[in-house]
């Protein structure tokens, strides 16, 4: 527990670095396009075009889901999923890119996931203005339910966080890591729901029950429940405990091996 509160400590301690690089990091990544940062939005409008036309259109027939047109449910969830899977991926290669830099300069090496995230919040928050004109249009109102969007905005960076450590640490001690995670991902994205309910797929119901304990289910399915006013997070209290519990254990997971080998990362690169 004390690395935990140790990096957590580092965080805080050099959040306006993390602000500052994140800012240099999106205009660094854009800059020899024509479009530039239009691109943070515009490639996933791209993708989630691909999405509706074939799940939506083709596999759906275009019918509503929850009572609301599939557009509008879709759009929440795989919103998130965008933003949670460009942060897993690149907060596993965060350190390996600039280890070799920052071994010479003079903030923690546990800060670069989470410049990785607050870099992808930019486009995130476009694509949040989206989803609410699109809901507004389509005449999903804002209710109570809409304020634990915070909670679950919370739940979603501490997992993040949580992972990047981890997946970071990982990524420099074994370098095949990255690129199996990228396959894991691909396997999350079907069995988190951003594009289908996987509780309307007649699947049995232990799978049912356990595809629900996965984290990323339980933020993209809280988004839903909130925008859509389904339901209360503390309505589920043992599905939280899991997603906490979940939680705390990659962190002191990742902590723990991100201390006890920070000072050799640049040996083992």
């Amino acid at each position: 527990m004390k690395n935990v509160l140790l990096i957590i400590k580092e965080q805080i301690d050099n959040f306006g670095i993390i602000s500052r690089v994140s800012k240099y990091e999106e205009k660094a990544t854009y800059q020899s396009h024509y479009l530039g940062l239009m691109w943070q939005f515009l490639n996933p409008l791209i993708q989630i075009g691909i999405y509706y036309l074939i799940f939506g259109l083709g596999l759906n027939g275009g019918r509503n889901v929850d009572g609301v047109p599939f557009i509008v449910w879709m759009l929440i969830g795989i919103i998130a999923w965008f933003f949670i899977n460009t942060s897993l991926l690149g907060g596993s290669n965060s350190i390996y890119n600039k280890v070799a830099m920052v071994s010479k300069m003079k903030f923690p090496v546990s800060i670069l996931p989470s410049i990785n995230i607050m870099s992808n919040l930019v486009a995130y928050g476009w694509m949040m203005g989206i989803l609410l004109v699109v809901t507004l249009g389509f005449g999903v109102y804002p209710t109570l339910y809409w304020l634990q969007y915070f909670y679950y905005f919370i739940c979603m960076i501490a997992f993040l966080f949580a992972m990047g450590v981890l997946n970071s640490t990982i990524t420099i001690l074994i370098r095949d890591y990255h690129i199996m995670l990228q396959s894991i991902l691909r396997l999350l994205f079907y069995v988190s729901g951003p594009i289908w309910d996987i509780q309307s797929r007649n699947f049995p119901d232990w799978l049912v029950h356990a595809l629900q304990l996965n984290p990323v289910y339980y933020i993209i399915n809280g988004f839903r429940e909130s925008f859509l006013s389904h339901a209360w997070f503390w309505q589920k209290p043992t599905l939280a405990l899991i997603f906490w519990g979940i939680i705390l254990t990659i962190l002191l997971v990742g902590s723990h091996l991100h201390m006890k080998f920070r000072a050799r990362f640049v040996d083992f690169i």
